[in-house]
């Protein structure tokens, strides 16, 4: 039993202070209840799932790695994949550690935006955070809702060449069935969803990657052909554009919020997840990359389904398979939506529900339901009207994933942990923090310059993405 507390002036023991009840967005959209590997899932799902911010396609991961490849060919490629890899495993470890540290010291940030507010000790920084997490979460959102319709639309002309569904039909789909999932109410309830999506990760990796072997391996496989382009500033271009692609493909920009899942106390938790992310992440991201560049060598299309579905001839693989891996990235697609709305479901609870009462309460059910079917309604809406809107929200990718994944880990530790100024640690992380805030802006200018080139291509509501 604890003790009571002495008051001075009344002379006598007096009550303890009430505990301070958490906020809704805490105690309801990010409760700590997990365990080591439901974060995993979490984690596998926000990673290896599609890459709807990746330059300069906005697609599955497993589908835009060879192309990433074919700009740096088959020795430097696969290097930078591993190092990149390497770095994004040590960063994300080093943020776990800055939340362990801060927690030990009493201070549990379950939010990103806080957690660097709090360690770099700057108002500014805790808006320039919920900004970038915001846009990049809006965005992901946006692009889930527009690729699963477009998943939906190839199925189904695929079945009724002539049919009158549009695009926009199939996004209102969509938005429906996000709508009934985000009812939901916490990142924790996602834990066997997320599961299924990393399952989903495994069969498409395995579908397309039989898909690029068999074209590989038939009558009718291109030429291949691994050489570079001859102009230097092309091969330039290329392999940094390249780099840009797999610096965002591992990309996050959440691990706080999925951090904060887990049940108290974390320490050491995340990383047993991010081992168990990362063991997905050696499967899904190598076999892909490997098979789609050896079948299409320096002829591999941004998104390799259209290298084993080309636009003239047959297809270089079974129908069935590619419309069996159709069929698991809409699936999966509809997990990445629900992952990356949590931070926004968390910013409407916090302001909109009241934590003394009970998260299935008529009190806090009725504006859950509102406010998260008006946003899913507005993404849709953006999703109908801005079909190239991939080219757009790359941008907010190459600008975002890299302040939140790659610089900001470093920064914090070398503040929070105060490593010696000359230790090869402090030195590492800061060498990571140049580099990578190199890559922001070269991802930054990649984008645009796609942007460029395809705005000749751009109308409002078409019934074709632009990718």
């Amino acid at each position: 039993m604890a003790p009571a507390v002495f008051d001075a002036e009344a002379g006598a023991a007096a009550k303890p202070p009430a505990p301070e009840v958490p906020d809704a967005g805490a105690a309801f959209v990010l409760e700590s209840k997990g365990t080591w590997w439901h974060a995993g899932f979490h984690l596998t799902t926000a990673i290896v799932g599609p890459t709807v911010l990746t330059l300069p396609y906005v697609g599955p991961t497993v589908l835009t790695l060879p192309y990433a490849l074919r700009g740096m060919g088959w020795a430097l490629g696969i290097a930078v994949l591993t190092v990149i890899g390497a770095v994004t495993f040590y960063e994300y470890s080093l943020m776990s550690r800055v939340l362990e540290h801060c927690e030990a010291r009493g201070r549990r940030h379950i939010r990103f935006r806080e957690l660097a507010a709090d360690v770099l000790g700057s108002g500014w920084m805790f808006y320039f955070v919920v900004t970038v997490q915001t846009a990049i979460n809006t965005g992901v959102s946006i692009g889930t809702i527009l690729l699963a319709a477009d998943c939906l639309e190839i199925m189904y002309t695929s079945l009724s060449p002539h049919g009158p569904l549009k695009l926009y039909h199939f996004i209102i789909i969509v938005a429906v069935a996000l709508a009934f999932l985000s009812q939901l109410p916490s990142f924790h309830s996602l834990r066997h969803i997320n599961f299924a999506s990393l399952l989903l990760s495994l069969g498409y990796t395995i579908l397309v990657s039989a898909a690029c072997i068999g074209a590989g391996l038939s009558k009718d496989a291109p030429v291949k052909d691994y050489s570079l382009s001859s102009s230097k500033s092309d091969q330039t271009f290329n392999a940094f554009l390249s780099i840009s692609i797999l610096a965002s493909v591992y990309g996050n920009g959440i691990l706080p919020e999925i951090q904060a899942t887990l049940a108290p106390p974390a320490a050491g938790k995340m990383m047993k997840a991010l081992v168990l992310c990362y063991s997905v992440i050696a499967f899904a991201f190598y076999l892909p990359s490997i098979t789609g560049y050896w079948a299409f060598g320096s002829h591999v299309q941004s998104n390799v389904l259209k290298s084993i579905m080309p636009d003239s001839g047959q297809a270089l693989a079974p129908t069935w398979l590619l419309g069996l891996a159709v069929v698991f990235v809409l699936l999966q697609l509809l997990a990445i939506g629900l992952v990356y709305s949590q931070v926004a479901y968390e910013i409407m609870e916090k302001n909109s529900a009241d934590a003394t009462r009970g998260k299935f309460s008529r009190r806090n059910v009725v504006p859950r339901l509102l406010l998260r079917t008006l946003y899913l309604a507005f993404c849709a809406f953006m999703a109908a009207m801005l079909p190239f809107f991939g080219d757009i929200v790359g941008v907010v990718g190459a600008v975002g994933f890299i302040p939140l994944d790659f610089v900001l880990p470093v920064v914090m530790y070398n503040i929070a942990l105060a490593p010696p100024r000359r230790s090869p640690l402090y030195l590492a992380n800061t060498a990571i923090m140049v580099v990578f805030s190199g890559v922001g802006v070269i991802g930054a200018f990649a984008s645009i310059r796609k942007l460029v080139l395809d705005a000749g291509q751009f109308k409002l509501f078409s019934n074709n993405v632009v990718d």
